[in-house]
């Protein structure tokens, strides 16, 4: 008697916990992958597949403070943005494409989402594309697996996986550096506002192709401050930021903040994230010990004034402790600065990050 008077209750018990689960697992589902896109700053070892190449960091010191103290293609000490930005959405890090077995399965593989970028790329086609995969190049793979995800799923399943997705893009240094880093003769004929319409005029293509191939959330991390990197340092008699360069990344900044704003007006269904990434790692130069830095000008890893003559190599100085520097090599930024960067990008606001935060946007 008494185990029958108990059935319904229990019922109504396992009825409850299935129902938590279920719940539990649709509010975790809200961001089901992450899919990266862009060059070294968020390449996760594309580029050591990439045998023409030899824009790769898959040798020490990189990966020093990696889990296992090994290089993996990541221009760190350890992980880098598109790892932390994975790990605050609850996700794993997505791996290289092209590390993607040719015999897997496609689709389980796109379903936990895929890294793209490649270390070099620029948002202009022209930029270093003999050394790396092209931001078209990229859109191109992704482009491939979306089809058969379609063709697996059928297309609404496919929908509502990757409008609740997330897609992520980190570009646009490597064209400014290169046209800076250009003859005194080729910057008189194309200026500083022509490289950067141009570079807009390519990222709507790039941004409305993606959005045609399902995209709904957006996430753009700005250029920052490169003129501050250590080898724009370096190039400089007085070892101070280059103030032509950060002139140009902010304009680029500017004019992809606008264009997204523009995105937003015309697809109503999108939403994105813009982080200002450069007033946030100015911050960092500007009050070191406020966010536990002690070296904002030089490199971790490299050789010679700044240890930005040469790029980090295993013959190469190496700081003994990397938390306390904000680049690790001429151009990226440590483990450390990555980290904190990439916590503003997620839970921040204006001006670092808008309209919306990551945190927000994964909640839509």
């Amino acid at each position: 008697m008494a185990s029958k008077s108990l059935r319904p209750h229990t019922e109504l018990l396992v009825f409850a916990v299935c129902y938590c689960i279920l719940f539990m697992t649709q509010v975790k589902a809200k961001v089901p992958a992450i899919y990266v896109f862009g060059d070294s700053l968020a390449d996760v070892g594309n580029n050591d597949y990439l045998e023409f190449s030899f824009l790769k960091a898959n040798f020490p010191h990189n990966g020093v403070d990696y889990p296992g103290g090994k290089a993996t293609g990541r221009f760190s000490n350890g992980k880098n943005c598109a790892d932390f930005l994975a790990e605050r959405l609850g996700l794993p890090s997505p791996p290289p494409y092209l590390s993607i077995p040719a015999n897997s399965n496609i689709t389980q593989v796109f379903l936990k989402g895929v890294n793209f970028a490649s270390g070099g790329a620029g948002v202009l086609d022209s930029t270093r594309a003999d050394q790396c995969l092209k931001l078209t190049k990229q859109i191109d793979y992704y482009s491939t697996m979306y089809t058969d995800l379609v063709e697996k799923l059928g297309f609404i399943q496919a929908r509502d996986h990757i409008s609740m997705s997330i897609f992520a893009f980190i570009i646009g240094s490597n064209d400014i550096l290169d046209y800076v880093k250009s003859s005194s003769s080729y910057q008189l004929n194309v200026t500083a506002e022509q490289l950067v319409g141009s570079m807009i005029s390519s990222l709507e293509v790039h941004l409305k192709r993606i959005y045609n191939l399902g995209a709904r959330k957006i996430i753009f991390v700005g250029t920052g401050p490169i003129g501050c990197c250590p080898q724009q340092r370096e190039n400089s008699t007085s070892g101070e930021c280059s103030a032509r360069t950060n002139s140009i990344s902010a304009q680029y900044d500017s004019g992809v903040a606008s264009l997204l704003h523009e995105m937003k007006s015309e697809f109503n269904d999108m939403n994105y994230s813009f982080f200002n990434s450069s007033s946030t790692l100015m911050e960092y130069i500007e009050s070191p010990d406020a966010h536990g830095f002690t070296d904002v000008k030089a490199a971790c890893c490299g050789i010679g004034n700044l240890n930005a003559l040469i790029a980090c190599l295993p013959v190469s100085r190496l700081c003994e402790d990397r938390t306390s520097y904000v680049f690790w090599d001429l151009y990226h930024p440590t483990e450390a600065t990555a980290r904190l960067l990439t916590e503003t990008m997620f839970s921040g606001s204006r001006p670092y990050v808008f309209p919306i935060n990551v945190k927000q946007l994964g909640d839509l």
